[in-house]
């Protein structure tokens, strides 16, 4: 047997004799397959709910009578946010955003119905899921069990006796960071098989279940290499646990909530009504279709007659209204989309500030990456949105296009005047998510997995270092 092995293999032997070592091992597995199938769960029943009630909006704007087709347009319809499988392991911001989205005319609603807003202020910290607690507890047991790995060793007198006896000081640590990777490793074992049935039992891309799975393995390795680092050149166990667990609280919980506060601080984002507002006033200098002397509509109504080859709207061969709807619809969104590419621009631009403090932080690169491969993410969110956007244009311009097309100008006095067939109503409203690429999705998760690496790879030479100093700090 190597020294190497025999001195992780002793390490492990000591581990096993320690009785709180041992039952903290087994509450924090236990933890994970608890949260790992609590989150399987609420995931299950949340994406049961909102394919039902999808379903059940479509059922019921198929079934609407016969009807003017502008009153369907304010009738509206609903779009819900289906949940990647994924999310089941790392909820990301889904939490925060809303997931049901209302579609109407001459409107851009907000989703609604986050679950922090319907929920106590304890959901902000965290939900019990697999990502958080491989982020947030298990570098914390990592500590506690590793701390004094090498300490241990020097603050005993027993590393003079080791090094006597021709044991190298590389191979002494790389005996204590093996017997703490293979602590790693089982503490990660139970998030594996998570993930392995996610793949199994859903559609989720095998190529993103070994992402996060190699994100989570690059940070419990970064962790490991941290704590035998510290343990090598701390004098006592003591001295070491106080260390990392400073590093633990700056890096893990300290600077990941003080970098948004501080990026929303240098790069503010505009509030709800201050946008309302810009929006309204935007709207009022666009014109009014209702108003037959506005300079705008106006001249569109000149350029339709001229299309045609006529002079009075009641001479067109479609109807003016429809044809007016249409335009102002696409004026209107138009508007909105101009500002919510603008917040999501400035949105993305926060998060870039973000992603920069990885350099300090490496759980902040872990997140990243964790949920862009979850779609959890903001580009996730954003592209529900666009394509909520892109479907609501849609079904209000053809409805516009049916007052258009199948209602005369001259007897359309209002939405009790003019009804067209039900059937009309057959199949225009059924939203589908469309999710993005894998190799997207891949490529966009790629920076910040090389941060990781960077992480991982600098401490593992500073590991390195250390270990050839030990010899002289043995004295």
């Amino acid at each position: 047997m190597s020294p190497v092995v025999r001195i992780a293999s002793e390490e492990w032997r000591l581990l096993l004799r320690d009785r709180v070592a041992v039952i903290g091992l087994l509450l924090l597995l236990v933890l994970t397959l608890a949260s790992a199938l609590t989150a399987w769960e609420q995931r299950r029943a949340a994406h049961a709910d909102r394919m039902r009630y999808q379903s059940q909006v479509d059922h019921e704007f198929e079934a609407q009578p016969d009807r003017h087709p502008h009153r369907m347009v304010h009738y509206g319809h609903f779009a819900f946010r289906p949940i990647n499988p994924l999310a089941a392991f790392d909820s990301g911001i889904d939490p925060y955003t809303g997931h049901t989205l209302f579609l109407e005319g001459h409107r851009q609603n907000s989703a609604n119905f986050g679950d922090v807003r319907q929920s106590s202020l304890m959901l902000r910290f965290g939900q019990l899921t697999p990502a958080f607690v491989l982020q947030i507890t298990v570098p914390l047991l990592l500590i506690f069990l590793g701390h004094a790995a090498v300490a241990r060793e020097r603050e005993a007198g027993t590393l003079r006796l080791l090094l006597a006896q021709g044991v190298q000081p590389g191979q002494l640590v790389a005996g204590k960071l093996l017997a703490l990777a293979g602590v790693a490793l089982l503490l990660l074992a139970p998030a594996a098989l998570a993930l392995a049935a996610v793949a199994t039992a859903t559609s989720a891309p095998l190529s993103l279940v070994l992402v996060m799975l190699l994100a989570y393995g690059l940070w419990l390795a970064l962790w490991v290499v941290c704590v035998t680092v510290i343990s090598t050149l701390a004098r006592r166990g003591r001295d070491a646990l106080i260390f990392l667990l400073a590093i633990w609280a700056l890096t893990v919980v300290l600077v990941p909530r003080l970098a948004p506060e501080l990026v929303a601080s240098t790069l503010p984002l505009p509030t709800r009504i201050e946008t309302e507002i810009a929006v309204a006033r935007d709207l009022a200098a666009m014109g009014d279709s209702h108003n037959p002397d506005d300079p705008y509509f106006g001249e569109f109504r000149k350029k339709v007659l001229a299309q045609y080859g006529v002079t009075r709207v009641e001479d067109l061969p479609v109807n003016y209204k429809g044809i007016l709807g249409m335009e102002g619809e696409r004026l209107t969104s138009a508007l909105f989309d101009r500002y919510a590419k603008e917040s999501f621009g400035l949105q993305q631009a926060q998060l870039n500030r973000v992603d920069a403090f990885s350099l300090v932080s490496p759980v902040i690169a872990l997140r990243r990456v964790s949920m862009i491969a979850a779609g959890t993410d903001l580009h996730a969110y954003r592209r529900f949105l666009e394509q909520a956007e892109s479907h609501r244009y849609e079904l209000v311009q053809r409805l516009n296009r049916l007052q258009a097309e199948k209602l005369n100008f001259a007897t359309d006095k209002g939405s009790l005047s003019g009804r067209i067939d039900k059937a009309h109503w057959q199949g225009i409203a059924d939203f589908r998510f469309e999710p993005e690429a894998t190799s997207a999705t891949l490529r966009r998760a790629l920076p910040m997995s090389g941060v990781l690496l960077a992480w991982l790879l600098g401490l593992a030479g500073l590991l390195a270092f250390v270990a050839r100093r030990l010899a002289g700090g043995a004295r």
